[in-house]
């Protein structure tokens, strides 16, 4: 079994690859003080590269988590999500309410995905 971390770091790899399978750690927004509209849009691309370094893409989504800083913030990431999603290719998605890793973070994904 092989298995090959990308971009490892202090805590966590970006993207793990294991059996046909891509594991990307939850992504959040680097510019923090934008709405969660936007948010999403910054971790959504970073959801691509991080599965494009892996060789994949959305159209092999899984599974994905998202957690919210305050639910009602749904809506808005949903109108993103939904515009980048591929419609025909749906993942498995939970969306909860948590306390995120600073008062500015509004989201954070994680998704699983197909080689």
């Amino acid at each position: 079994m092989s298995i090959i971390r990308h971009q490892p770091g202090t805590f966590y790899s970006a993207a793990v690859e294991c059996n046909g399978m891509v594991f990307v750690a939850g992504q959040i927004a680097d510019d923090r003080s934008k709405d969660v509209r936007n948010q999403t849009e910054q971790v959504l691309k970073k959801i691509d590269a991080a599965l494009a370094l892996a060789g994949t893409d959305k159209s092999k989504l899984l599974s994905a988590n998202v957690w919210l800083a305050d639910i009602n913030d749904r809506d808005g990431m949903n109108a993103v999500w939904s515009a980048w999603v591929d419609p025909q290719n749906l993942p498995a998605r939970a969306t909860v309410e948590a306390r995120l890793s600073t008062p500015a973070t509004r989201i954070e994904i994680a998704v699983i995905c197909a080689k």
